[in-house]
């Protein structure tokens, strides 16, 4: 069984189920989980996370409907497909810069919470222009300019 143990944040505002949903989706973008990845049972969640085991039901239901996960009745529930991509995985050159970053910042004093606020920070900045400013230097670059 792959070793993916979630972590429920109450305080967070999101939904258990959400959470768990977030945390596999992260797991296989990052390859810790493969396909034919058995996930957790929803027994082993409940106690491992203190969640109602219907919580998990549902968010493996909903990773089903995307076609992540499949059930297999006596079995489990398992990976179908990944999310990942060679450049995401923890073995990749721009993990290694993430963490090397990370390592500045801590030692520059920062606390968890005041990377975390950086980095959704940069996210949100480069996403929400992030696709037209790859646009117009693809445009640029494909016409020599």
């Amino acid at each position: 069984m792959a070793a993916v143990e979630y972590r429920i944040d109450r305080r967070s505002g999101v939904p258990a189920f959400q959470q768990i949903v977030q945390q596999t989706k992260q797991a296989l973008r990052l390859g810790v989980l493969v396909p034919g990845d058995r996930l957790p049972t929803a027994k082993d969640v409940s106690e491992t996370s203190a969640v109602n085991p219907n919580t998990t039901l549902k968010a493996y239901r909903e990773l089903e409907r995307e076609g992540l996960v499949e059930p297999r009745p006596g079995q489990g529930t398992f990976v179908r497909r990944t999310l990942g991509r060679v450049e995401t995985g923890t073995d990749s050159p721009l993990y290694e810069e993430l963490v090397a970053w990370m390592s500045k910042a801590a030692e520059a004093g920062l606390e968890q919470e005041d990377v975390a606020a950086l980095v959704a920070s940069a996210l949100e900045k480069q996403f929400a222009t992030g696709t037209a400013a790859v646009m117009g230097a693809t445009t640029t670059r494909s016409t020599g300019e």
